[in-house]
């Protein structure tokens, strides 16, 4: 299946694509030195919470989807070096608006479930007027 989506993504950053399917994307990502929030190289949710978002994205695959809400639990810490796998998986779907659950792994140990709200307006959001 083809990106059609967030195609200038840099996968250091948010993951490397596994599978892309039908409402369906797992997406993988081993945090750098550069991703530590301390010494002890305890990675900066942040960086966890791009994969996951990049995962709903692509569970999605539409040119313009834009995350809307999320509503995120981080349930462990992770460290630098540890690999960690998000899947993301659609809900629902009604017009343009889609709701995808993404559970992101680390050896097959949940350490962050999100579920995200994605829209998909019929234009790129910054092509539309600043206050629309």
């Amino acid at each position: 299946m083809e990106i059609k989506t967030h195609e200038a993504i840099r996968p250091e950053l948010c993951g490397v694509v596994r599978e892309l399917g039908v409402g369906y994307a797992r997406v993988e990502l081993t945090p750098g030195a550069e991703m530590s929030a301390d010494e002890r190289g305890l990675v900066h949710g942040g960086f966890v919470f791009g994969l996951a978002d990049y995962a709903a994205m692509l569970a999605v695959n539409h040119p313009n989807v834009v995350l809307g809400r999320a509503t995120t639990r981080f349930l462990k810490p992770v460290r630098v070096g540890e690999r960690l796998e998000a899947v993301a998986r659609l809900a629902t779907h009604e017009g343009a608006r889609h709701r995808v659950d993404v559970e992101v792994n680390r050896d097959d140990v949940a350490v962050f479930t999100g579920e995200f709200t994605c829209y998909t307006p019929e234009q790129h959001v910054l092509d539309r007027r600043p206050h629309d």
